[in-house]
């Protein structure tokens, strides 16, 4: 057992459903599933900005809560140095979006059509387009891992590696499946990582729902580390029995611990968003 903590560390009116969060020195940046646009939350002086992310999108106010047959599904956010990559999570067709956003220039630098790469990480992984549900993404510069969360019938949790001079036509996949832990016999699924160094850490929630489209009930959250060389799981620790906790991001790493900042998915339309901190040992 790892040792942790968890806090409620302050709420964020006008955001609604988080799905994904980074943090920047004093900035908070996030997306959420229901909304077309990337949120910055300057942590000091409480102040709330938004960036369109997609084309037609030039009305932000009309942008955050979009209706779910039509919504782009923003669910991971990847980053390396000044640039944050947003990733749709292929679920249905129109959620096969990835954004390209520049967070010093607060521009948005290209917005890529990646179903070809869905397609072929299905193919890949043998996973069938209903059960294809992109939830985490790390991008180190050379190579992505995106995150498949198994919560669809065949619970297939897995992290495809991504190489190549492109997303769209030059690249190749390898993919690794995982089983991990499980609440009331029901098997947690990836909603987010973060590399630190060599390892990964991920987050994994349990919904007891078999669909990649419907919510369920959420019965907690866990905390779990991978080796980057062995793709290995170290070890999972929950953290949670009622959150869904979907958002990762480092805020500051001790030589024996490492603090997180969380953020949850409430499955609603209230624009509120709860930010925490997970404190955990090495």
């Amino acid at each position: 057992m790892h040792k942790f903590t968890l806090e409620l560390l302050f709420q964020i009116i006008g955001i609604g459903s988080a799905s994904g969060l980074l943090h920047r020195e004093n900035a908070l940046f996030l997306i959420s599933d229901n909304s077309s646009v990337l949120y910055e939350y300057n942590i000091q002086n409480e102040q709330l900005d938004t960036y369109p992310l997609l084309e037609g999108a030039a009305d932000p106010a009309k942008q955050k809560n979009i209706p779910k047959k039509i919504k782009p599904d923003f669910e991971s956010i990847a980053v390396f140095g000044e640039d944050c990559y947003i990733f749709g999570s292929g679920s249905t067709e129109n959620r096969n979006k990835m954004v390209h956003f520049n967070t010093n220039t607060k521009e948005k630098v290209a917005e890529v059509d990646v179903t070809d790469l869905y397609l072929v990480m299905q193919n890949f992984g043998n996973i069938k387009a209903d059960e294809f549900n992109i939830e985490g993404a790390i991008y180190t510069g050379e190579k992505w891992f995106l995150f498949n969360r198994g919560n669809g019938e065949s619970r297939k949790n897995g992290i495809f590696t991504v190489s190549g001079k492109n997303l769209t036509d030059d690249f190749s996949v390898l993919y690794n499946s995982y089983t991990l832990p499980a609440i009331k016999g029901i098997q947690s699924s990836f909603t987010d990582a973060v590399q630190v160094r060599d390892k990964i850490y991920f987050l994994s929630t349990v919904e007891n729902t078999a669909s990649t489209y419907e919510d369920g009930i959420v019965y907690g959250s866990f905390i779990g580390r991978i080796d980057i060389e062995k793709m290995k799981i170290d070890f999972t620790q929950k953290i949670s029995s009622k959150h869904k906790f979907e958002g990762l991001s480092v805020y500051t790493e001790e030589e024996k611990s490492i603090e997180f900042y969380l953020c949850e998915d409430n499955d609603t339309n209230t624009l509120e968003s709860n930010i925490y901190k997970l404190t955990i040992a090495k």
